[in-house]
């Protein structure tokens, strides 16, 4: 029975809550159920009033109607203005038997909307009330004592049902406010689960097309300054410079494919794609020894998907790196560990022979493979070496 506005909100003491069509047609039923009570119990006084003999004057019998009248309209404030009403009714109880039906209901909406000394201090003032009428104009049929108890444990009973409502809304309001705590947890958890997802494809373009497009600009560099060259020697720069091409074009499909499909269901790259990216980077003039003292890339051991994928990248990072800012110098992979322990691997290049094509860069691609690493309980290092070069070097765990 909390206060009903025309759009629905619902205000009262268990805090302010959004009821439903259904709860608000069923709280203006109770409330109209309420006061048609009160009602009828008022007109009943007022026959047994007119009836019986008259122990007032006419003038005041009248002002003991008129109050109960103006009592029962008093109700249609009782949810916005619960203890005013309640002690306005209260008080007008010591002289009109008329009202004490809607102090009753009054009452009622202060133990539903008002904290318990708020109830008790109405419920005090309106016992003081009808005990002043009843010391005033006693009934005849019932000793005095006997009238107190029975209006103390009706003012119980109603106090009693009206702060058992208050608990229940504020069960339901609790139970609600739950529930959209758990949906909005809910879509933080999409939402950041989503940024994930698009910062997981950003590190998979920069990673694939890095590496792609860092082997296209060399072989169309090289073919740009051999015009000189034999007819043959143009012609397979440029069926490189074709290759390379189609296979970023490839890649790109297969990045794009992350917004059309789950991660799960795409061939991603493990330790064995490594020799592929040594051959190519061989092809692109590129002196690169492989040292693989695990065995992952040839077979003998093998790697869980996300270390496999893992170590993929830092290869194809490191060589694309060599490419941009070192580019001709010779390269070693290194690639140490075992199963139940750890993996390590480290791809090392030595001093450039002048100065980088691309001074600076942005390090974007070491900062996602550091994210890669972590993601896994890995470390990533890098840094230069003492002879010039420099090194990236990735630890990741091996699992049994």
């Amino acid at each position: 029975m909390g206060h009903t506005s025309r759009h629905g909100p619902v205000s009262g003491g268990v805090g302010t809550v959004v009821r439903t069509p259904r709860e608000v047609v069923r709280g203006r039923v109770a409330d109209a159920a309420l006061i048609a009570v009160a009602a009828v119990v008022a007109l009943i006084t007022v026959v047994d009033q007119v009836k019986g003999p008259v122990p007032v004057s006419a003038w005041a019998l009248y002002a003991d109607w008129v109050t109960g009248a103006l009592g029962l309209l008093a109700l249609g404030w009782r949810r916005r203005f619960p203890v005013v009403i309640g002690v306005a009714l209260a008080v007008a109880s010591s002289f009109s038997e008329t009202a004490a039906p809607a102090a009753v209901v009054a009452l009622f909406t202060v133990a539903v909307h008002r904290p318990a000394r708020a109830t008790a201090a109405v419920c005090g003032i309106s016992l003081a009330a009808l005990g002043v009428y009843q010391l005033r104009w006693p009934e005849d049929a019932a000793p005095q004592l006997t009238v107190f108890v029975i209006i103390g444990l009706g003012h119980l009973a109603t106090v009693a049902w009206g702060m058992s409502v208050r608990n229940r809304r504020a069960l339901v309001a609790s139970l609600r406010e739950r529930a959209l705590a758990a949906e909005a947890e809910a879509r933080l958890r999409a939402e950041r689960a989503e940024r994930e997802a698009r910062d997981a494809l950003a590190r998979e373009m920069h990673d694939v097309l890095g590496h792609r497009l860092s082997l296209l600009s060399v072989h169309a560099g090289a073919l740009a300054f051999s015009q000189g060259a034999p007819a043959e020697d143009r012609a397979r720069a440029a069926e490189v410079v074709r290759e390379n091409a189609h296979r970023a074009l490839q890649d790109l499909r297969e990045v794009i494919g992350v917004l059309r499909a789950p991660v799960g269901e795409l061939p991603l790259p493990g330790a064995g794609d490594i020799l592929e990216l040594i051959d190519e980077a061989r092809r692109a003039g590129t002196p690169v020894e492989l040292r693989d003292e695990a065995g992952v890339t040839t077979g003998e051991r093998s790697l869980p998907g996300t270390q496999g994928h893992t170590l993929h990248r830092l290869v194809q990072e490191g060589l694309t790196n060599v490419r941009k800012h070192a580019a001709g110098a010779p390269v070693v992979v290194r690639i140490t560990g075992r199963p139940g322990d750890h993996v390590s691997a480290e791809v090392v290049n030595a001093a450039p022979a002048g100065p980088p094509p691309h001074p600076g860069g942005s390090a974007v691609g070491l900062r996602g493979l550091g994210e890669r690493a972590r993601l896994v309980a890995g470390r990533l290092d890098h840094g230069p070496t003492d002879a010039g070069g420099w090194r990236v070097r990735l630890r990741l765990p091996w699992p049994s």
